[in-house]
């Protein structure tokens, strides 16, 4: 079930009126928005407020068959400066740091993530500083009209906000809940952004963000609306909060499933299979098992060594400035995604030296390890496995290749998962060193990893499982997603 096209049905069926019923004894919102016009009116008599041409209620701006769709006749379409007033936010000097403290809020664009509830603030101001920002009251709606725009935030606390945000303050009789949901409805937002200015940096002005025309309730509908959104709104987050437990438990099996196979405990042994320590012996005829208190852990047959006895391993490519070039596909820590795969949508070409490319060419089932890059919590040491079929590539220089001598000895797809196993058990963060902001791989510890290794028959057998077991897991989390 995908939950967010939910919410939008919801949203769309409300802002048209068709979320709950009409009550014939609602006050009209033409009533409603003939109160606000003499509630303002009053304000610029009394000089409190400044008189707006543009903010001047439009008889056809007014009546419901003039909108962008068909709303019940005892609604209005009206423009947001009708039912609100509108101010843009503004940034107190930093150079002053007596503007800033803890105070009272500053909200930014990211700080509206968190929606009708919206509460902290990563950055506050003191007193000083509230009283040279534009103060908005709680229950203010902010929209991010500069760079990403359509965020959207309720605030909960009296606060300001910078300059890349309009802020909405409602009039006492429009509920702040209903402003929000109609500006985070894919109506809303498609017309921000159509009107938006094209330019590198997308912009909707003041002006025309005051002029934007939403659907007007009556206030006991007003009432009805918010209720009903919220209720359904209440049932998804449990909906969403399910999807994420199965997500975690999809996660948690694979994890399971790579730690049984390494462990020979996926597959059951064959007494057939040629015994691993024969296919060493293919690369070294005088191996011999070393700490033989480690093979209590592994099967017979089994046998273990190091990733560095069977792979070579290759340093990615550097730029280069000598001709001749070759335009190349290069592929970067970036194009890791978080199941261990590539994502070739976002392969970068660039010009490389042709005696450069000549040793740092990929070969189909080389492992391409992220060397250079990661953070606390994603540390390097992940492995992607190329398999040859989207072109002819290169690897970055914050990159190696894992490159198997002898693929009678072991299958890149066992290897894969191994490695993919020993990194979603934490297996990496004692094998980084961290200089000038980057983690970097220990090369040698790395290298190092004891490698469990089983009968090459048994291998196939393990990497079938898997995938099968894979695939199943794979369906339901694409079913959780559609």
């Amino acid at each position: 079930m995908n939950t967010k096209l939910l919410r939008q049905k919801i949203l769309d069926l409300a802002i048209h009126g068709k979320l709950v019923p009409q009550d014939p004894n609602d006050e009209p919102a033409s009533v409603l928005l003939e109160k606000i016009r003499a509630d303002k009116d009053r304000l610029i008599k009394e000089g409190k407020i400044k008189r707006n041409n543009k903010s001047k209620i439009s008889a056809d701006k007014t009546n419901y068959e003039n909108g962008p769709f068909e709303i019940p006749k005892c609604w209005r379409w009206c423009r947001i400066d009708d039912i609100g007033e509108v101010v843009t936010g503004n940034t107190p000097s930093k150079e002053n740091l007596s503007y800033y403290g803890n105070e009272y809020p500053f909200y930014k664009p990211t700080d509206l993530e968190q929606g009708i509830n919206t509460i902290i603030a990563y950055d506050n101001l003191s007193k000083i500083g509230f009283e040279k920002a534009r103060q908005l009251p709680k229950n203010t709606i902010l929209v991010t009209c500069i760079g990403t725009i359509g965020k959207t935030g309720l605030i909960k606390r009296v606060g300001t906000c910078n300059q890349q945000i309009n802020a909405i303050i409602p009039k006492e009789l429009i509920l702040p809940e209903l402003v929000y949901f109609i500006c985070i409805s894919n109506y809303f937002q498609n017309f921000m952004i159509k009107n938006a200015s094209a330019t590198t940096l997308p912009i909707i002005n003041k002006s025309k963000f005051s002029e934007i025309l939403i659907p007007l309730p009556p206030l006991s509908e007003q009432q009805r609306i918010v209720a009903e959104i919220n209720r359904w709104f209440a049932l998804i987050d449990q909906i969403e909060k399910s999807k994420t437990n199965i997500q975690n438990y999809i996660s948690q099996a694979k994890t399971k499933i790579l730690n049984l196979a390494i462990q020979g405990k996926l597959v059951p042994q064959d007494p057939n299979d040629e015994p691993a320590i024969e296919l060493l012996k293919r690369i070294n005829p005088n191996f011999t098992p070393c700490d033989k208190g480690q093979y209590e852990k592994i099967p017979k047959g089994w046998s273990i060594t190091t990733i560095r006895t069977i792979c070579n391993n290759i340093n990615g490519l550097w730029k280069g400035k000598k001709k001749p070039f070759l335009k190349i596909g290069v592929i970067r820590n970036a194009n890791f995604t978080k199941d261990f795969k590539i994502d070739y949508s976002k392969i970068e070409y660039i010009d490389v030296e042709q005696s450069s490319f000549s040793k740092r060419y990929l070969m189909d089932g080389d492992l391409i390890v992220e060397k250079s890059g990661g953070s606390d919590n994603n540390p390097v040491g992940r492995a992607v496995l190329y398999e040859g079929k989207n072109g002819v590539f290169s690897f970055s220089n914050f990159t190696m290749v894992l490159r198997i001598k002898n693929k009678d000895i072991i299958t890149s797809k066992y290897l894969y998962y191994y490695i993919m196993s020993i990194y979603q058990q934490g297996g990496m963060r004692l094998m980084q060193t961290q200089t000038t902001g980057l983690h970097n791989l220990i090369l040698d510890k790395y290298l190092s990893i004891p490698l469990y290794l089983p009968p090459l028959s048994e291998q196939q057998r393990i990497v079938k499982k898997i995938e099968g077991i894979f695939c199943a897991l794979d369906k339901i989390q694409e079913s959780l997603e559609t």
